[in-house]
């Protein structure tokens, strides 16, 4: 996610990041939960699957002096779901544009399936603009369509 869209979407989430739990699925360099973090957010766990982007990650949340805020998980986001135990009141997905629709899927079915998503939450989508649009549970409400150059972000409300 774009410096650009990252700052779009947390204006226009406004009051609702303080004291949030968030969940950064796909985190990358975890810049969108530290983001949330730095604007109030009770804690954060971050999920990614490759090594270099869980240690990246991790120097991040140093420097920004969040670490006793933050989780860190190396697994899949699929596997992250399945042990998860917590509610989140603002899930971050920002899938590489490869991913395959059924993954995406089958990560949006998980989340709504295991009740991750606490009630009154946010979930957040990036795709490319020109790109396949995951099946969205029925439950989830579109609250906000967000356009950044060649990315979109989705802001749904469960």
């Amino acid at each position: 996610m774009s410096d650009r869209a990252r700052e779009g979407l947390f204006s226009s989430l406004g009051e609702r990041i303080a004291g949030a739990r968030v969940l950064d699925l796909f985190a990358g360099t975890g810049a969108v939960g530290i983001e949330a973090l730095s604007r109030g957010a009770k804690s954060a766990v971050f999920v990614d699957p490759a090594p270099g982007a869980v240690a990246t990650i991790r120097e991040n949340c140093r420097r920004a002096k969040v670490t006793k805020l933050a989780t860190v998980r190396r697994t899949d986001a699929l596997r992250a779901l399945r042990g998860e135990k917590s509610q989140f009141d603002l899930v971050i997905l920002d899938p590489p544009y490869r991913t395959p629709p059924p993954l995406l899927d089958s990560v949006l079915a998980e989340l709504a399936g295991r009740g991750a998503v606490a009630a009154g939450g946010f979930v957040v989508l990036t795709r490319e603009s020109q790109s396949y649009t995951p099946v969205i549970p029925l439950d989830w409400a579109i609250e906000r369509r967000l356009s950044y150059g060649d990315a979109v972000l989705l802001v749904f409300h469960t």
